[in-house]
């Protein structure tokens, strides 16, 4: 029996429907479909086991052995037409973290699909061949797929390599009991756990503390962003440092922020965008193929883009070839998410003993006789 999330039937509907449909529309920086930006589709590849299919769009859709160019079987388009529509209806009404479909699992399967998600080498959820109206090309595309049926998804996902580390350093003559600030920290923010993290940010601060961005913790992530630009540690830790302090987590009022702020003092008297131009650079880099700890090469494995389920079954996508609403987008739909610290609230400043995801931040802790702070790095997107 197939039994997925959301996320995963998710791709399961964006297959049948982009067969049901024929197109895939471009999308403006609002999610709002535009009209003369749209990619037919020829066809769809998919790869399951040893079995590698083509459903191609031809009257019928014809589903191909891939591996012999022989036709399977010959389907109706309306048989995908009905099947994405039942499928949507039972993703809006599902409750839970995973679920099974009966019927669509059998529709599935007399269609030569037998698992939720396509094996995959790359960040792509599904390749599609497309019809280019600009060049007359049949260019094969990789998609990420993000559904906004259910709870928002990950651009950039957590973990303990995603630390960004400060380095506290104190005045001369000053005791700093940090101990007693990772206590006072949990008894104060007690029912607002995200709290914790800007009392001792704040307390820091107030003790003329300064709190310096030392390093990030993967050694692999921290190359990849200097391979997109130089600089992007630091920005990043800006903007990380500014949204647990005050609270602020939306990307565009971060990158408002850190512009007034101008943190790393750039000439910016001839109007350059600075930030914002590197800022989504890192999103698309993110979006299209970078994870932190995987070597980055500036090698696109999501070849096309992103392809948005919006809440009411709509499909749309955001494609290099449309690279300014495909930024705008990311920019203006992204927030800095805070992950489980991990802290254990019954011994503060250190990570609870069984924890499925130990990402170990938010407190002050001491290394060599030095005194750090960890936070984390999640960037989701938001509707």
């Amino acid at each position: 029996m197939l039994k997925g999330n959301k996320g995963e039937w998710s791709e399961i509907y964006v297959f049948l429907k982009l067969l049901a449909d024929g197109k895939l529309n471009g999308a403006d920086a609002n999610l709002n479909a535009i009209p003369s930006i749209y990619y037919p589709i020829i066809k769809i590849l998919r790869q399951e086991a040893i079995e590698r299919r083509e459903f191609v769009i031809n009257g019928n859709i014809e589903i191909i052995d891939g591996n012999t160019g022989k036709t399977v079987i010959k389907v109706p388009i309306s048989d995908f037409v009905i099947k994405s529509q039942e499928l949507f209806n039972l993703l809006k009404k599902a409750s839970g973290r995973s679920f099974s479909f009966p019927a669509i699992e059998s529709f599935l399967n007399s269609v030569d699909v037998k698992s939720l998600t396509a094996i995959k080498t790359d960040k792509a959820d599904i390749r599609v061949v497309v019809h280019d109206i600009n060049t007359g090309m049949e260019p094969t595309l990789g998609f990420s797929i993000k559904s906004m049926i259910g709870k928002d998804s990950t651009l950039f996902n957590p973990a303990a390599g995603t630390n960004f580390i400060f380095k506290i350093s104190k005045p001369i003559g000053l005791t700093l009991d940090y101990k007693k600030i990772n206590a006072d920290a949990l008894q104060l923010s007690q029912g607002n756990k995200n709290s914790k993290i800007a009392f001792r940010i704040n307390k820091l601060e107030s003790l003329n503390c300064k709190v310096e961005f030392h390093k990030i913790q993967s050694d692999n992530l921290q190359l990849n962003l200097k391979l997109i630009d130089s600089q992007l540690p630091e920005i990043l830790a800006y903007l990380i440092y500014s949204k647990f302090k005050n609270g602020k987590s939306k990307l565009i009022d971060l990158i408002k922020e850190i512009k007034t702020q101008n943190p790393l003092a750039f000439d910016i008297s001839k109007g350059h965008p600075f930030y914002e131009y590197k800022i989504k650079n890192f999103l698309t880099e993110s979006a299209l193929g970078m994870t932190p700890e995987t070597v980055w090469t500036g090698k696109y494995d999501a070849t096309g883009g992103i392809i948005i389920v919006k809440d009411n079954g709509d499909l749309v996508c955001y494609h290099i070839y449309n690279k300014n609403e495909f930024e705008n987008y990311l920019v203006n739909h992204t927030k800095l998410e805070q992950a489980s610290t991990s802290e254990d609230d019954m011994n503060p400043g250190f990570a609870r003993i069984t924890k499925s995801k130990p990402y170990k931040f938010g407190w002050i802790y001491e290394e060599n006789g030095e005194l750090f702070l960890k936070l984390n790095l999640q960037i989701r997107f938001i509707k």
